[in-house]
């Protein structure tokens, strides 16, 4: 589906990957909507990207945040594309220090990352599904999960099961939508350079980069970026879950 002429609604945009995937959608002609949390980050990432941004304020997990983006981009044209980067990169162990992993904040992280996704993806399509095709498609979905999905670190379980889920329903949510002619693509991306890892140690960085075979370093988000746009405009990449990661494959801790 060409890119120019489309509005795009991302989620967790104004920041690391996908404010990198609002700079090169806005290259290639489309008008773009955030969301996030934050909205002094939100105001940051529309003066910086310099063009008539749209911003909204909210929680991916509310329905009615999501409701609210999803009428922001249609308001400005054809929702025709949708992308999920909002995320919790929350860790614990199971058996901590404290005692057990509280299940509230278990089901906080996979309350973001697996219902937050799922809330976009249903109301975008919903929106979608009432476009004119283009180039055969309706609209264009794809979501952010994490190669923590296929191999979780030590202290990752809540985050691992619920990128796992976001893996788990891509075929499915594919499945179901293609009567509608939308697609349904999953990237998971490996160790990039965003602020989830900013805080790193510079030891623990380095030994993550160690684990990767080529290249020999983080990715860069425009690299992401580049991916996500190369599946808006390749019309048979549907279904499909794609490791973004230089071959890394995650060891214990």
């Amino acid at each position: 589906m060409n890119i120019e002429g489309n509005v795009a609604l991302i989620t967790g945009g104004t920041s690391g990957l996908g404010l990198a995937l609002a700079r090169r959608l806005l290259a290639a002609g489309a008008q773009v909507v955030l969301t996030g949390r934050d909205a002094e980050r939100g105001a940051k990432a529309a003066a910086e990207l310099g063009h008539d941004i749209g911003f909204v304020r909210g929680d991916v997990s509310r329905e009615e945040d999501v409701e609210a983006a999803v009428a922001e981009a249609v308001r400005r044209g054809r929702l025709g594309i949708a992308v999920n980067c909002a995320g919790s990169a929350r860790t614990g162990r199971v058996l901590g220090r404290g005692g057990p992993l509280p299940a509230a904040d278990f089901e906080e992280v996979v309350r973001v990352n697996l219902l937050g996704t799922f809330n976009v993806v249903r109301l975008a399509a919903e929106a979608m599904a009432g476009n004119e095709p283009q180039d055969g498609d309706r609209g264009v979905v794809v979501c952010t999960a994490s190669i923590a999905a296929f191999d979780g670190m030590a202290g990752q379980a809540a985050y691992a099961a619920s990128k796992a889920g976001v893996t788990g329903m891509t075929l499915p949510l594919a499945r179901d939508l293609a009567k509608h002619a939308i697609r349904v693509v999953t990237v998971a991306p490996g160790l990039f350079e965003t602020p989830m890892v900013a805080g790193l140690r510079d030891d623990m960085r380095a030994s993550l980069v160690a684990q990767t075979p080529h290249p020999g370093r983080m990715g860069r988000p425009d690299e992401f970026a580049s991916l996500v746009t190369h599946v808006v405009e390749n019309p048979m990449l549907n279904g499909e879950v794609i490791r973004l990661d230089g071959a890394v494959r995650l060891g214990v801790a």
